[in-house]
Parts: structure tokens; sequence; C-alpha cells
């Protein structure tokens, strides 16, 4: 059996970055003209250990900003001005890009309008409360204040 890293997901075989024992043919005629997999010799695990925990790292980085940007939009209150009648109704509508505007400007922090959760515009003069999601499992809820222009 030869030893073999695997470059990319292989459906029967595993992830991307593991070592795997299989068949020289199979690995010689297969996974390395595929560029599948790559022999497994001691430069290539040392390199492959590398690359696996500077993506870790990468990541671990990433989930902490994550969670300082939650942090920072749940003390966040944005203040948006919308020309409104007398009742209080808006004569237009504040949207999830109207929000993602608003919180770019006050903390320079780019969301995508499609992690805001707004179950329909407001319409309404007053404070409302949303929901976004910063990254993947990472929700802050920021409060709105929607003025009278």
């Amino acid at each position: 059996m030869a030893q073999a890293i695997l470059l990319q997901d292989v459906e029967p075989l595993g992830e991307r970055g593991t070592v795997v024992d299989v068949s020289p043919g199979y690995l010689r005629n297969y996974l390395v003209p595929r560029r599948l997999a790559q022999p497994a010799t001691k430069g290539a695990l040392d390199e492959a250990r590398r690359r696996m925990e500077a993506a870790e790292r990468a990541e671990r980085e990433a989930a902490e900003r994550a969670e300082e940007n939650a942090a920072l939009l749940t003390k966040t209150v944005l203040t948006i001005a919308q020309q409104a009648g007398d009742d209080g109704r808006l004569f237009g509508s504040v949207t999830a890009q109207d929000i993602v505007d608003a919180i770019r400007d006050a903390r320079g922090i780019r969301v995508d309008k499609r992690k805001v959760y707004l179950d329909e515009p407001i319409r309404h003069v007053g404070t409302h409360m949303v929901v976004l999601e910063v990254a993947d499992g990472v929700t802050a809820t920021v409060k709105t204040m929607v003025v009278a222009q």
C-alpha cells in the first residue's frame, strides 16, 4: 500500500489534507493525474501539516473577529432618518440595504444585506430590534431607531 495526501475531498477516501493508504496503481493512475492527491513524502507531509495548521489558525481568527464584530454591533444604536407623515408612517421604507449602509457608516463593518433578517421592511417611525448574521452561527441584534426627517 502507498500513502497519499488528499489535495481535495474524495468521496470514498476522505477529506482534503488527510493521509490515506491506497494501492500504488490507484495513486499513480487515478489520483495524481486528476490532482486529487499527491504521494506522501516526508516534505509533502510537513507541508500538509503546515497548511492544515495555517487553515485552522485562520479559521480561529475569523471566528474571533466575528465574535468581536457581533459584540460591537450589539452595543450599536443606529439612527436612520426617513421622510414620514404626521401619523409616523414612512413615505418609503427602511430596507435591509439601508441598515447595511448605516452599519458601514457607523462602524465600518461590512455585512451582507442577505444576512439581515427583517420579516418585512420597516414602515413606521420608532425603535426596532434587527437581527443580523455576522458570520456562520454568529448573530447580533442591532437597535435601530427610525426617526422622521
